[in-house]
């Protein structure tokens, strides 16, 4: 049966590629059909090149991210910037054709859930366009449990119902990393909440993946 997982966030830069990079590569060398996507990203194309790598090129850079913006602000704004736009449709209409091809479709989004990505459509937009399963990340750190919540409040109660959260370790952690799983437990079941350590400034996903705690973190995430 074919899977699809969005991969939004509570902010930017909480760990979204980390953990797409990481899932894409898990299952691409597991021989699973995989595509992870960045379909639109403002500011330098870094992220779409991690994802591009961890599929050891499967995919062209393109067929990842082919909308892309140079100004460092929301994808929406950036596009008016450069007198171009993205529509709701042209999106979902690149992401099927993907879905069409692959076992499993991982699409990245931008920013938080709501951030605009194009002509009046966000993340929350294409997950429920495209009934994905939404994986929220989140840095784990004081603040944490209330950015989750206001972000699976977002959700339809429909999708809410089947969304995961990942807690990204920060490099130093604070007086909630320890206790925020489990303060998330009093609002989601336990099998939802995951957690992921620290990985380093500068890792190599083959390394990371010999770890036998994130490979069973991983299987459980995308497990149904």
């Amino acid at each position: 049966m074919k899977q699809t997982f969005f991969i939004t966030g509570t902010d930017t830069g909480v760990g979204k590629t980390v953990l797409t990079a990481l899932l894409a590569k898990f299952l691409h060398t597991r021989g699973v059909k995989v595509a992870a996507l960045k379909p639109i990203c403002s500011g330098n194309r870094d992220d779409a090149v991690s994802l591009c790598d961890a599929l050891d090129g499967s995919l062209k850079l393109d067929e990842i991210n082919p909308w892309h913006f140079r100004a460092v602000i929301a994808p929406a704004l950036a596009a008016k910037l450069e007198k171009k736009s993205v529509t709701r449709a042209q999106v979902l209409a690149h992401i099927r054709a993907m879905q069409k091809k692959f076992a499993v479709t991982l699409v990245e989004g931008a920013g938080g859930l709501l951030s605009p990505l194009g002509e009046n459509f966000d993340s929350r937009d294409l997950i429920t366009d495209l009934r994905a399963t939404p994986i929220v990340v989140a840095q784990n750190k004081l603040g944490a449990a209330n950015h989750i919540l206001l972000t699976l409040a977002a959700l339809p109660k429909n999708l809410r119902v089947k969304a995961k959260v990942i807690l990204m370790s920060p490099e130093k952690p604070d007086a909630a990393t320890k206790s925020n799983a489990k303060l998330l437990e009093q609002f989601l079941a336990s099998e939802k909440i995951f957690t992921l350590s620290w990985l380093g400034k500068k890792f190599e996903l083959k390394a990371v993946l010999k770890n036998p705690q994130v490979r069973r973190t991983l299987t459980a995430l995308i497990s149904a």
